[in-house]
């Protein structure tokens, strides 16, 4: 199962579960979206549901009558999150904080929540859950956007401390600058900021994304990745801020 199937990570994750022979549950909120990845896939190996992880009644109502085809679900890619803005806390906009927390947070811990009993009845199972490099370090702008992804992260340790004992396997994706849809969404539809940010220098895609987590997937069922944190070659670390005078 996949959220945010629609479009980035969540789509290219779709395309090589389904190229590689799996069944894929993708979801997301943009139905035409999901008519796309059916009309290049087809329905007999994919499943598509509209669904606002926002919404516990949409969340309840997307999971709820699954086939027997689909209803046990080895694989659950927490991928759907929004960044929005880059205003610092005393300028920012209090909905798009909202908006983050319920996406990041509360919609990511209430998909979680109603796959995993499944998965425990099973014994087997992987959670890959989407943070970020904005989980560890701080930057001008990131505030809510990171707290949220340092949510992820937290949130994905004490999965394994609750899940020990059982086979389910919970990895923190923890990606840096990666050319997605993200930049677009932050700056709200302006494309023309949106291609600044990756100008001059190699982010990383998409397929990047699914490579690393299909490694992680191939790894022996004994090993578990707790975290895994990239960056393109062009990105790394800057000095300490100082402010002076």
């Amino acid at each position: 199962m996949i959220t945010g199937a629609t479009s980035g990570f969540g789509e290219a994750f779709a395309g090589r579960v389904l190229s590689g022979g799996g069944r894929v549950i993708a979801t997301g909120r943009r139905e035409d979206r999901l008519k796309r990845l059916e009309e290049a896939w087809g329905e007999e190996r994919l499943l598509t549901r509209q669904m606002d992880l926002r919404s516990a009644a949409s969340v309840a109502e997307a999971l709820g009558d699954l086939s027997a085809e689909f209803e046990a679900i080895d694989i659950l890619f927490n991928n759907a999150g929004q960044a929005l803005g880059l205003a610092k806390a005393p300028e920012a906009d209090l909905e798009d904080w909202e908006a983050m927390i319920e996406t990041n947070i509360t919609g990511l811990a209430r998909v979680t929540r109603s796959v995993l009993p499944g998965m425990v009845a099973r014994n087997r199972g992987d959670v890959l859950n989407m943070a970020s490099v904005a989980a560890n370090y701080p930057y001008p702008g990131g505030n809510v956007y990171g707290a949220t992804k340092a949510f992820v992260r937290q949130f994905s340790l004490n999965l394994r401390a609750d899940l020990l004992g059982t086979a389910i396997r919970v990895t923190s994706i923890e990606p840096g600058m990666c050319e997605t849809e993200f930049s677009l969404v932050r700056y709200k539809g302006d494309a023309e900021a949106a291609s600044k940010v990756y100008q001059g220098m190699r982010p990383l895609s998409a397929e990047d994304i699914a490579t690393t987590l299909e490694s992680i997937l191939r790894l022996p069922n004994h090993i578990n990745i707790n975290a895994v944190e990239l960056m393109p070659v062009s990105q790394a670390f800057g000095p300490f801020a100082v402010t002076r005078g």
